[in-house]
């Protein structure tokens, strides 16, 4: 038993000591995809949420009360400026204007009567036929009946107004929404909601919102804002089913106030809609692009973020060195523009940063390191310590 055991210790002293005596291996650098920095062109676009809305949404109330008789339109109807859209009772309006009518009648009889009595008493007077007191009540009644005349004509164009009121015109042309009443319906101006909308679509307004930082750089970059709505490229609208309009857009107005709640500033666009595809009401993506010419371009996975600040790893002898690099706002998420950091011809590490230290050892992928000098064999390593 003690044979085995110590037999055992020596073959365990003999693999030690052979495993000592070869040379340890080594680990060679790394290989990484690397790039090699240059400027280009490019085009990133960014997108804010919109609402679209008719040049002109007119809501249609009813000036008068009163019946509905007659429904001229239908629903989605397309009407021109003027044309009758709905015709309320008009009989009592009637009666009134003819009433309105009669008193003017009346008043002018009235006006003629007391023009006759004051010119007889002004002749009476001068014949000292009469007293100042009756000339001076005569003319009195003629003004008197004068005002009566004007009032009562007042009340005649009030009540031609108030039937032409019964016949509701649309404002614009445009295309009518929906129509929540019908023919013999109960409507008045203090309805809960209009009679329709008429909602002009030749244009459509798009209404969307950028930051107050976001305006703050356009209005550095061009001046201010007439000049920035002046030099603002032109914008798409991506439409809520994904597909692209395919008539391209012009911010025209950027509000002069800043939403405190929010933040942000409201800005419009202006689309032509002369197939009529876009409608008041519905909603989409305006797309504004930014063009940077001759910039440095690098994608967002060779870059590594440090207390809010962005590195990447450039190839310096071979091996990895970290730098920051400033780089634009506006990103398409895959690209960033850097403003400074790089120059054309450095090389930095695309990919695999994450797992990158300060130091490591860069191999361009494709490429073949220096051989490193082979170690001898052992045999040959204990001849030469015996000579």
């Amino acid at each position: 038993m003690k044979k085995t055991i110590v037999k055992a210790v020596c073959a365990a002293c003999c693999l030690t000591a052979a495993s000592c005596g070869q040379a340890p291996m080594t680990m060679g650098p790394g290989e990484y995809a690397v790039l090699n920095v240059a400027t280009a062109d490019r085009t990133i676009p960014t997108n804010y949420s919109a609402s679209i809305r008719g040049r002109q949404d007119i809501n249609i109330y009813p000036q008068v009360s009163g019946t509905i008789s007659q429904l001229c339109v239908s629903e989605g109807q397309t009407v021109s400026k003027g044309q009758t859209l709905f015709i309320i009772d008009q009989v009592p309006y009637k009666a009134a204007l003819q009433t309105a009518e009669a008193n003017v009648a009346a008043a002018k009889a009235g006006v003629a009567t007391a023009q006759l009595t004051y010119d007889s008493h002004k002749e009476l007077f001068a014949r000292n036929v009469v007293s100042q007191f009756d000339l001076s009540t005569a003319e009195n009644q003629l003004l008197t009946a004068k005002a009566q005349l004007a009032q009562a004509e007042a009340q005649r164009v009030n009540a031609a107004n108030s039937l032409s009121y019964t016949v509701v015109k649309a404002p614009s042309a445009g295309v009518v929404g929906t129509l929540p009443y019908r023919v013999g319906a109960l409507v008045s101006p203090s309805l809960p909601q209009p009679l329709t909308t008429v909602s002009d679509n030749s244009q459509m307004y798009v209404y969307f919102s950028m930051t107050e930082n976001q305006l703050l750089d356009l209005t550095r970059q061009w001046g201010s804002i007439a000049a920035t709505l002046q030099n603002m490229p032109d914008v798409q609208l991506l439409l809520n089913d994904g597909s692209l309009y395919d008539t391209t857009g012009r911010i025209e107005s950027i509000s002069g106030v800043i939403d405190t709640s929010t933040g942000s500033v409201q800005l419009r666009a202006v689309f032509d809609n002369k197939g009529g595809l876009l409608h008041s009401g519905g909603s989409g993506n305006v797309i504004i692009p930014s063009t940077f010419k001759d910039c440095i371009v690098i994608p967002q996975g060779a870059t590594f973020e440090l207390q809010d600040k962005v590195y990447v790893y450039k190839v310096v002898d071979g091996k990895a060195s970290a730098g920051m690099i400033d780089v634009e706002k506006i990103s398409d998420g895959r690209e960033y523009i850097v403003r400074s950091g790089l120059t054309p011809g450095e090389v930095i590490v695309a990919e695999g940063v994450g797992l990158l230290r300060e130091g490591t050892p860069i191999v361009a992928k494709g490429s073949q390191p220096a051989a490193a000098p082979a170690a001898a064999p052992a045999a040959e390593t204990e001849t030469a310590k015996e000579e």
